[in-house]
């Protein structure tokens, strides 16, 4: 038995979120899954986090246990044979026997996407929030040092029932000219997120550059954690799953005994 580790990528539109649920409903993890047992491997897949629907991911990793084998470059090809077009294993290697998806990732990192043109656009409807509006963009850059650190994010939450608080690491924006048009790109990276947490501080940031709010209310959010002050969450289209990072002893396979 060798544990694999899987980065994943993944058009969200057409999941019902990354986490198996009830009979009927399709996920990642589902479809993972499925297909697992047909490269030899155990039908459990476990990932280093969860996304909401239409969420999509870049390198969204799973650990798997494999009985049979096949080479560890050999199973994205494997998978990829049985596994829809909207989800595909872009790299596998072994791990460590204890590396846990989850439990091991040092910190993760999330992308949100906003277009900003005078008209929607058809090719980007799945992929990016469309604003006709432009941003103040300084006002933003102002709001986001105040979510840096550790802070009870539940104010920024939806259907949370852990505890809130949380470390944020890196919080910034960027601005592209891109063929569609030009975008603004929000870039957050911490040990852990709660649900809803990044669609929550994208809502409200947009709010702070569409002058709906000042920069400094941030700080309310945080300091009282109340959902109502937060604005509205932004839409699952435009948020991505960019990666995880883990220790290196936990990347490291085992010495295997040459046959």
């Amino acid at each position: 038995m060798r544990r694999i580790l899987l980065l994943t990528e993944y058009d969200g539109t057409h999941f019902a979120g990354l986490q198996r649920q009830r009979q009927g409903l399709r996920t990642v993890q589902g479809e993972l899954e499925k297909a697992l047992p047909h490269i030899g491997a155990l039908p459990k897949a476990v990932a280093a986090g969860r996304t909401d629907a239409g969420v999509h991911a870049l390198a969204m990793p799973f650990h798997i246990d494999l009985q049979s084998p096949i080479p560890p470059e050999k199973v994205p090809e494997a998978l990829n044979r049985l596994l829809p077009e909207d989800l595909k294993v872009v790299a596998a290697r072994e791990v460590a026997p204890d590396f846990h998806a989850r439990k091991d990732a040092l910190w993760r990192a999330y992308r949100y996407r906003v277009l900003l043109r005078p008209h929607p656009s058809p090719l980007l409807r799945h992929r990016v929030l469309w604003l006709r509006r432009p941003l103040d963009l300084k006002a933003m850059e102002e709001a986001l040092p105040l979510l840096l650190g550790r802070h009870n994010f539940l104010g920024f939450a939806k259907e949370e029932t852990r505890e809130g608080v949380r470390e944020l690491l890196e919080a910034r924006l960027e601005v592209l000219e891109g063929e569609m048009g030009p975008e603004v790109r929000f870039y957050f990276k911490g040990r852990s997120f709660l649900r809803g947490q990044v669609r929550g501080m994208v809502g409200t940031l947009l709010e702070v550059g569409l002058g709906r709010r000042s920069p400094e209310s941030v700080k309310a959010i945080l300091e009282t954690a109340d959902r109502r002050l937060a604005g509205q969450s932004a839409p699952a289209t435009g948020l991505y799953f960019l990666e995880a990072a883990y220790p290196e002893e936990k990347l490291k396979p085992p010495a295997h005994p040459n046959p």
